[in-house]
């Protein structure tokens, strides 16, 4: 009987009213939806965009079997967390474990079992080497996402099409205001996957002697919420540490001031309109300010 230790990922979510039926508990058909659904985070997890990565790899996974054993029922607003694990992988297809807890208990497992197979004629094909090895390292607790610093010469051609598709196209900022010459004076943050397909990006740029500011900060949209964000955060930090700041500032989109708050920053000042978006400045002390 599989144990909530087991799973190094989980999905959080909230029983709705709807998924409820007249026994008063959770139609036992949504167990197999919030199982599909974790899987999508599993993707996340992995920091491979699932479409792009199928792409890549030059096939597509099909669901063979799905099974459902059921030990418990959850009921609305109870609060559960789905585990999905890699437990097999074969030649052409692999075995996915989900399990549905609420708290430590076991209410629903369930198994899954994909074949990677020709997304034309849907004919199986081997699992790719690289991504055995992905859901591999995994399940061993291995990093998935690498980050790297350094120039817009050497990153900016990686970075650059993420600010591009984030704030340009999603946010609707002019292009004019996105592209600056501090571009060629920062230094920049990337993130990529085990394939090396960039994910997210941020900048930092000099201020003042030993002030500098975080910026540019752009993750994937399908890859938010993963943490990959606090990856790029956390190098921009450590790199403006490593030189010797003392303090580190941004302007934070008002949404996105809750995972800054998370990261250590504090708000200063009142909120304020830029590029036709709220901010708010945040700060974060690194070391006493030399005297």
């Amino acid at each position: 009987m599989s144990q909530r230790k087991q799973f190094k990922f989980l999905d959080r979510l909230r029983v709705r009213w709807a998924e409820v039926d007249m026994q008063k508990i959770v139609f036992n058909g949504h167990y197999l939806m919030y199982i599909d659904t974790a899987v999508a985070g599993y993707w996340r997890a992995l920091a491979l965009p699932y479409h792009e990565t199928m792409e890549h790899l030059g096939g597509d996974l099909y669901v063979r079997k799905a099974t459902l054993e059921y030990f418990g029922s959850a009921r609305y607003d109870d609060q559960l967390e789905v585990g999905i694990r890699t437990a097999r992988i074969g030649n052409s297809s692999m075995l996915i474990e989900g399990a549905v807890f609420r708290g430590e208990e076991l209410l629903v497992s369930g198994e899954l079992v994909y074949v990677f197979a020709n997304p034309a004629t849907q004919t199986s094909l081997p699992v790719p080497a690289a991504l055995r090895e992905v859901l591999t390292d995994f399940e061993a607790g291995d990093p998935m996402v690498s980050v790297s610093t350094g120039t817009w010469e050497a990153l900016g051609a990686a970075a650059g099409p993420i600010r591009q598709q984030v704030f340009v196209q999603e946010q609707k900022i002019p292009a004019d205001l996105e592209w600056d010459e501090a571009d060629l004076t920062a230094l920049h943050a990337l993130a990529v996957n085990r394939f090396g397909v960039a994910l997210a990006t941020g900048r930092l740029v000099t201020l003042a002697p030993g002030v500098a500011k975080i910026g540019r900060m752009a993750v994937m949209a399908s890859m938010r919420g993963s943490r990959i964000g606090r990856a790029v955060l956390d190098a921009l930090v450590h790199a403006a540490a490593a030189r010797g700041d003392h303090e580190v500032l941004l302007h934070a989109q008002a949404t996105a001031a809750p995972f800054y708050l998370r990261a250590g920053f504090s708000v200063r000042g009142e909120p304020f309109e830029e590029a036709g978006i709220e901010h708010i400045e945040m700060t974060r002390l690194l070391r006493p300010p030399a005297s």
